[in-house]
């Protein structure tokens, strides 16, 4: 039996779908059957649909967070990918102002952040001789 990742969290997967009912057991080979597979689609499914859409939205606002960190701290920095990724975090974060829960305050620190971190790093790499 093994994880996978929802916005709740790591879930376990196993051959029991959501409802409790136990689906058929492996195929012969070991792979999951297809009752199996979407007895699991569908757990997910529920799962997702459960969770808060500003949850789930925020969860990308943190892969995007990370996105513009790993192009800033690249040797060269790759400031096209970093801006394109810290623009897409903006669009989301003050296009959605207001609506984001919780996580909002610490959404706006991140961009913020990054926003400094790109134009003190372009500073440097414009700098003659740099």
């Amino acid at each position: 039996m093994g994880t996978i990742w929802t916005p709740g969290g790591e879930r376990p997967v196993g051959t029991e779908p959501a409802g409790g009912v136990q689906a058929p057991g492996p195929s012969q080979d070991g792979e999951p059957t297809e009752a199996e597979l979407e007895a699991q689609m569908e757990q997910l499914r529920q799962e997702l649909a459960d969770t808060p859409a500003a949850a789930v939205i925020a969860n990308h606002c943190v892969g995007m967070f990370q996105l513009a960190a790993l192009h800033l701290s690249l040797q060269p920095p790759r400031l096209d990918q970093a801006q394109l990724a810290i623009d897409g975090l903006g669009a989301l974060v003050e296009g959605l102002a207001g609506r984001l829960g919780p996580d909002e305050q610490q959404l706006r620190d991140g961009l913020a952040q990054l926003r400094l971190a790109f134009v003190q790093i372009k500073g440097t790499v414009d700098k003659p001789g740099a």
